[in-house]
């Protein structure tokens, strides 16, 4: 049996770039979206947040860098923060 070997790390600058192109992506589909913009932005940044939950929690990624769990806490806090600017969504 071959022994588990440990996934490679990616560097902060990685995930900072992953999280920039993820979020034009977001914007571009609740610009799209039927519900209006700041409904389904929100709704987009939590399903984000929940599945960068999901593959941090899956991969055990706690680094001294940016990694999944960094992208969730601020696709959340993004979200509080459009929930916040309009309580009405």
């Amino acid at each position: 049996m071959q022994p588990l070997t440990k996934t490679p790390q990616t560097g902060s600058a990685q995930v900072l770039a992953r999280f920039g192109v993820r979020l034009i992506i977001l914007t571009v589909f609740a610009a799209l979206g039927s519900i209006g913009f700041g409904q389904s932005l929100v709704a987009l940044l939590g399903m984000s947040t929940l599945l960068s939950a999901v593959i941090g929690e899956a991969r055990n990624t706690l680094a001294p860098h940016l990694n999944h769990w960094d992208e969730m806490a601020a696709y959340g806090a993004l979200g509080a923060l459009f929930n916040a600017i309009n309580p009405h969504l």
